[in-house]
């Protein structure tokens, strides 16, 4: 029979941290809305009878949707490290609520795709700041021994709670239609989520979440700790090489996944019916993704442990390079699974940095790091998905974008392997 054991030791683990439970409470609630969000956007721009969406126009949506705040986001980091981040949760979520009625009103009113892009840029924004401030905070109630443990349950409850909330837009879209006005339904029913993510923001005690003051704090007005926001948050990025090397890895991934991305967007809807089949296997690819980043949550602490946090994320970029080399067959099934198993892979390498930040950097200066992993996450993904815009086919059938991906796992690997090095953690 199999052994039980390590499950139960996990959840008693869990049990035991009682704010930590708070925590993964809000980010479960959040993220399902989110999940809930970027899915009904991505129905009401990309797979609406009523709107059409070119390669350009999609890599423009993501532009739009993603770039400014993930420029900006370093700067307003900042604040993670300046302010009570309970205040920033409860104010981020207040923000996020407005605007996603405001989306809501825009798509019932059936206007243009930029002003519904501009105000979910802003939504996007505030959903990004709760993500990075959860992330600083979760050293603040979880004790340094168990960091990698707990950092593994909260992000597979953030897998499956995004999941989740992307495939239940499914039944709202088939009861209230594609159009717009079905589409403005689903956004309406994102405030209930976030609502309750504004609730469970309140619950824990001033300062509770940091951050906490030390010689690294960046000190003086907010102003000067928001406009070197970006200063130093790259500085301390280039002084940890634990750090450095597993962004540059994580880079890696995010590029071939946006290729992936736009080569499977272009590819079904150059179908027949691409509003309704090629949705739906844009939401199994996507899925299979997820899934593969749950399985990645699962399995990580173990790999760690054995191998440790220098090479486990080589062994991820390797196994991710020979994967994208078997998707270039670009076979929409094969592609499918190779989401699957380079979901796993990347999750892996998240982690891995996620750990590095929360581990081998002060907390005076985690809020700023966290900014920009998440700048860096979505920069990478939008100029791989607006270079490869310019180049690929109509119908999206380019193998050479698909083999460009496998040369870029490998440079993310030659860089985490020599970067890394310098700075290899011992466990």
């Amino acid at each position: 029979m199999p052994d039980d054991r390590a499950p139960r030791t996990l959840w008693r683990s869990v049990r035991a941290l009682p704010e930590f439970r708070r925590l993964l409470e809000l980010r479960a609630v959040s993220q399902f809305g989110d999940g809930l969000f970027q899915a009904g956007i991505a129905g009401a721009i990309l797979f609406n009878p009523e709107r059409e969406a070119e390669p350009w126009a999609i890599a423009a949506a993501f532009a739009v949707l993603f770039l400014p705040y993930s420029l900006l986001g370093p700067f307003a980091g900042a604040l993670l490290d300046r302010w009570d981040r309970r205040l920033v949760l409860i104010g981020a979520n207040c923000g996020r609520l407005v605007v996603i009625l405001v989306v809501g009103a825009l798509l019932s009113a059936g206007l243009s795709d930029i002003p519904i892009l501009l105000s979910a840029l802003l939504a996007n924004g505030f959903t990004r700041f709760v993500s990075s401030g959860l992330s600083a905070a979760l050293p603040h109630v979880v004790p340094r021994d168990q960091v990698i443990a707990m950092n593994s349950v909260a992000t597979a409850t953030t897998s499956i709670a995004a999941f989740a909330g992307a495939i239940f837009m499914l039944l709202p879209r088939w009861l209230f239609g594609a159009g717009d006005s079905g589409a403005s339904v689903i956004i309406f029913m994102v405030a209930v989520p976030v609502s309750v993510a504004l609730w469970l923001s309140m619950r824990f005690p001033p300062r509770l979440l940091g951050p906490d003051d030390s010689a690294r704090a960046v000190h003086g007005s907010v102003l000067y700790a928001v406009a070197t926001g970006w200063l130093h948050g790259a500085r301390t990025v280039l002084a940890v090489p634990s750090v450095s090397s597993t962004l540059s890895g994580l880079a890696a991934h995010r590029m071939v996944f946006g290729v992936n991305t736009l080569l499977v967007l272009v590819m079904v809807r150059h179908t027949e019916a691409a509003t309704v089949a090629g949705f739906g296997t844009t939401v199994l690819f996507v899925s299979a993704g997820g899934a593969g980043q749950f399985l990645a949550t699962v399995v990580t602490p173990t790999l760690v442990k054995k191998w440790g946090r220098y090479a486990t994320p080589n062994g991820a970029l390797a196994f991710a390079a020979a994967v994208q080399l078997c998707g270039a067959t670009l076979n929409l099934p094969v592609m499918i699974v190779c989401g699957f198993l380079l979901g796993a892979a990347g999750q892996v390498v998240k982690l891995c940095a996620d750990t590095a930040m929360q581990i081998d950097v002060e907390d005076a200066l985690r809020g700023h790091l966290f900014a920009v992993q998440d700048a860096l996450f979505w920069l990478a993904f939008i100029v791989a998905i607006s270079a490869a815009a310019f180049v690929i086919p109509p119908d999206g059938r380019s193998v050479g974008l698909a083999v460009a991906g496998v040369g870029t796992y490998l440079a993310g690997l030659a860089v985490h392997a020599t970067v890394g090095r310098r700075g290899r953690p011992r466990g």
